[in-house]
């Protein structure tokens, strides 16, 4: 799974929650989607956190909210040492895009 197609719609997501979310918690959501990236750019994501990762943002892409929530849930369990700098942020925007109108 390539970065880029796990976190430009992670991105595009946080832009589209921009104008009705507070500034200083899209800036700490865009912290840790730059941690994620690091870490996806540097190799230090194992293949299964990959894969779930690329599965999150589908289900988030199609407004599956509570399946989004259960990979974010799965991975924390799973795989906590390699996730937890940056999934606190993912799980951020999916309850701030779940908010939308």
């Amino acid at each position: 799974v390539p970065a880029a197609a796990v976190l430009a719609p992670l991105r595009a997501a946080l832009d589209s929650c921009r104008p009705s979310v507070q500034k200083q918690v899209c800036n700490d959501i865009g912290r840790r989607l730059t941690v994620l990236e690091d870490a996806w750019a540097q190799g230090k994501l194992s293949a299964p956190v990959r894969r779930r990762m690329s599965l999150l943002v589908q289900e988030l892409q199609q407004q599956h909210w509570d399946a989004a929530d259960e990979i974010h849930r799965s991975l924390m369990v799973d795989h906590v040492n390699e996730v937890s700098q940056w999934m606190v942020g993912v799980k951020r925007l999916i309850a701030e895009t779940r908010n939308l109108p």
